[in-house]
C-alpha cells in the first residue's frame, strides 16, 4: 500500500477558501444591513432620490446579498467535492466503516429528513477512519458543535429576506433586518467551524495514511 494514499490538501484549500470568502462577504452584507437599520431608525432623509443614503446602502446590501448566495452555493460545492475526495481516502483506510453509499454524498444534502443527519454521518465515519483500529470512535464534541451550527444557520430566520421585501413601514423593515443580522452571524460561525473541521480531518487522515503506508 506504500505511496497509494493521497489526502486531498489542495481541495481542502479550495473548500476552506470558498468558505472564508463566503464568511467575509456575509460579514460585509451584515454591516450593510446594520447601516440600513441605523438609517431606518432615524428620520427620513431629505433631498433628491439619487443622493438618498438609504438608496445607496440598499444597493450595496442587495448586491452583497446576491454575491453571498452565489458564494454559499460555491462553498457547498467545494465542500462536497472535498468530502467525496476524503471518502476515497477513508475507503482505503477503513472501507467497512463507511456506512453510507457514495450517492448519499449528493442526496444527503437535498433529501428531506436525511439532510438532518446523513452529511454528519459521513464526517463521523471519516473522523473514525483517521484513528488506529482499537481507538476508532465516531463523533466528537467538535463535530457535534459544527453540525449544530450548520443546522441552526440553515434554518434560523429563513424568511427574513422575504419579510424585508414585504415590509410596508420602517418598523417592519428594522425587525426583518435584525433577523438577517443574526442569521448572518450564525452563517459566519458555521463557516468558521466548517474550516476547522476540514483541517482537523485532513490532519487526522494524513497521520493515518502515513501509518498505513509505512
Amino acid at each position: 500500500m506504500a505511496g497509494s494514499i493521497s489526502v486531498p490538501r489542495g481541495q481542502a484549500r479550495f473548500a476552506s477558501g470558498a468558505l472564508a470568502v463566503f464568511a467575509l462577504v456575509t460579514l460585509a452584507a451584515g454591516l450593510a444591513a446594520w447601516h440600513k437599520y441605523q438609517l431606518l431608525s432615524g428620520p427620513p432623509a431629505a433631498g433628491p432620490f439619487v443622493d438618498n443614503p438609504l438608496v445607496e446602502v440598499d444597493t450595496y446590501f442587495r448586491n452583497l446579498t446576491g454575491w453571498r448566495i452565489a458564494l454559499l452555493l460555491m462553498a457547498l460545492l467545494q465542500f462536497s467535492i472535498w468530502l467525496a475526495n476524503m471518502r476515497d481516502v477513508a475507503d482505503v483506510l477503513w472501507r467497512q466503516g463507511q456506512r453510507r453509499r457514495r450517492a448519499w454524498l449528493v442526496f444527503g444534502w437535498v433529501v428531506p429528513v436525511a439532510q438532518l443527519f446523513v452529511p454528519k454521518m459521513f464526517v463521523n465515519d471519516l473522523w473514525a477512519a483517521g484513528r488506529p483500529e482499537p481507538k476508532r470512535r465516531r463523533g466528537h464534541p467538535l463535530l457535534t458543535a459544527w453540525w449544530l451550527s450548520v443546522l441552526i444557520a440553515a434554518n434560523a430566520y429563513g424568511g427574513a429576506s422575504t419579510d424585508l421585501k414585504k415590509a410596508v413601514d420602517a418598523a417592519q423593515a428594522r425587525h426583518a433586518l435584525r433577523q438577517i443580522m443574526v442569521s448572518d452571524g450564525l452563517d459566519i460561525c458555521a463557516a468558521g467551524l466548517s474550516i476547522v473541521v476540514v483541517w482537523q480531518l485532513v490532519r487526522r487522515l494524513e497521520r493515518a495514511a502515513a501509518t498505513a503506508t509505512t
